[in-house]
């Protein structure tokens, strides 16, 4: 991937879509097939929920076409039950459900850190040192107080990139410096349901021009996210 923006969406299974997107007459069985058809990536957030297995990512490498992307949301076990401590079998063992089961159509692996998990140098360099640095890791924190110096100096010299947010109770500061930009859009001011307008979207097509980006929208609970993505994709092409 070089200095491609892969632009989609962080849920497809929506039936408020239809007619908006998808046909009126669509089942969701044929919902990822026509997704696929303007998108080539998508973020697959049940992994989040539920530990994957080699099985599904085969089923869905196999349900994807040539040239399309998964990025990788890793289980809340790791980044929310047990924040990181303790955990690197399952750590090993995602990372290698993911290279197996997705093969060249893995893209990023995502991290989300939850609200109550704050900045301390410890924290930082436990996160770092347990990272596999051969994949193409995205840490995404909701505590703003994550958004330092510090942070930004390790990550770089260690490949990681630091997820850009658009979230209503933190920066909405789009990084441009890291290995590659990872955005996710959830929506403000209403959560998973505000829709972004023109100038906003403009605003990410030009941080976004001559990079390597992944731009996911994830005000998916509407209409907003897939109409978003739609408009910005035309703004590109």
């Amino acid at each position: 991937m070089k200095n491609e923006v892969l632009i989609g969406c962080s849920s497809y299974n929506n039936r408020f879509w239809k007619g908006i997107f998808y046909p009126d007459n669509m089942s969701g069985s044929g919902f990822f097939t026509f997704y696929c058809q303007y998108f080539n990536t998508y973020e697959f957030n049940g992994s989040f929920y539920k530990f994957p297995t080699v099985k599904i990512f085969d089923n869905w490498y196999k349900k994807a076409p040539e040239n399309f992307i998964f990025s990788v949301k890793a289980p809340k076990e790791i980044t929310h039950i047990r924040k990181f401590n303790d955990c690197e079998n399952l750590l090993s063992e995602f990372y290698n459900v993911c290279q197996t089961g997705l093969k060249e159509k893995l893209g990023c692996v995502l991290f989300q850190f939850p609200p109550s998990y704050s900045f301390t140098s410890e924290k930082l360099h436990d996160i770092i040192g347990k990272l596999d640095l051969n994949f193409k890791n995205v840490i995404e924190f909701r505590h703003q107080s994550w958004w330092n110096q510090e942070v930004w100096d390790a990550f770089l010299a260690h490949n990681i990139t630091f997820c850009s947010v658009s979230h209503p109770q933190l920066p909405q500061t789009i990084f441009k410096d890291f290995p590659l930009i990872y955005i996710r859009l959830h929506g403000i001011p209403k959560m998973f349901y505000s829709s972004y307008d023109t100038k906003e979207l403009l605003d990410i097509k030009d941080a976004t021009d001559l990079k390597s980006a992944f731009v996911y929208f994830n005000n998916t609970a509407s209409e907003a996210g897939i109409l978003n993505a739609l408009e910005l994709k035309h703004m590109l092409e």
